[in-house]
């Protein structure tokens, strides 16, 4: 079956019967790109519109099918010969729809694999204490830390205000902690890293007022080793300000924190550090 040819003949009878391109879509009530698709070759008509299409041309269908005009003695041959052209036409017109059906199959259930693939990824390493390379999917879990009973925030605490007492400018000046931890992995026998956000502020005592001297806001990963089963923070980091802050970040925490940490604006977690750190000046300078 020869799709030129017979967009050929459906154009020149189309002009034989006066009419545009659009006024045979209206006819037939489908689009003026579906009768240039015909006659440029690039498609047939449906075999719905068939019939109709032919008694507007004023052609049989076995004309339209060979794409010119059949003559009587010729007419059973060409009309015996049009019906295995139409089968073979609908057959690979119907494997070409499953093969892409099966194109679509193949590639749904490929994006599907995948994404079950790093899903698995990310859980194995969140039990692993490891940090996740993709994205937690909306789940949290928790890994069980076997820190043998020792409070890790109190030792992190304790840490931080000696070191910033060291640098006391004022007699009277006494340093605050508040933290909310987000992870802690076990990342080699007694060693520990701790990923958490810490308010610390210095408070003097003033004339009976208590005065805040100085604030910061900052998250931290601190390293903590365990030596005579005693924490003991070996090391910290934190990101720098500026133009480095969130390449820093990047660098310093896991996905999964980091992803928590850009919400803590929002989701009550300064307010919270505050009222707790507040209640802990309250506690200290009116005893």
């Amino acid at each position: 079956m020869n799709q030129e040819k017979i967009g050929k003949f459906i154009a020149s009878c189309r002009k034989m019967q006066n009419l545009t391109q659009e006024e045979l879509a209206n006819k037939l009530g489908i689009t003026s790109k579906a009768v240039s698709k015909w006659e440029c070759g690039k498609s047939l008509p449906d075999v719905s519109i068939m019939l109709e299409l032919c008694k507007i041309l004023n052609i049989t269908v076995n004309d339209l099918l060979c794409g010119e005009k059949v003559k009587e003695k010729e007419y059973q041959e060409k009309f015996e010969e049009n019906i295995v052209n139409t089968i073979d036409y609908s057959n690979r017109k119907v494997k070409r729809i499953k093969s892409i059906c099966l194109f679509i199959v193949i590639f749904i259930s490929s994006i599907l694999l995948i994404l079950f693939v790093l899903f698995g990824i990310d859980i194995i390493r969140m039990r692993n204490n490891e940090p996740v390379f993709f994205s937690t999917w909306g789940f949290k879990y928790a890994p069980p830390i076997n820190i043998d009973g020792i409070n890790i925030e109190k030792v992190i605490k304790e840490y931080l205000t000696q070191e910033d007492e060291k640098i006391n400018i004022y007699e009277n000046e006494k340093s605050f902690v508040a933290m909310r931890t987000y992870l802690i992995t076990e990342n080699a026998k007694n060693k520990y890293y701790v990923y958490a956000w810490v308010l610390q502020e210095k408070y003097i005592l003033e004339n009976g007022e208590v005065l805040r001297n100085s604030s910061s806001s900052i998250p931290y990963k601190f390293e903590l080793l365990k030596e005579n089963d005693k924490l003991i923070v070996n090391d910290y980091e934190f990101p720098r300000d500026g133009s480095y802050y969130v390449k820093d970040m990047k660098h310093i925490f896991p996905n999964s924190v980091l992803k928590d940490m850009n919400n803590i604006r929002n989701d009550g977690t300064i307010e919270k550090l505050t009222v707790e750190l507040q209640n802990d000046v309250n506690l200290y300078f009116h005893n």
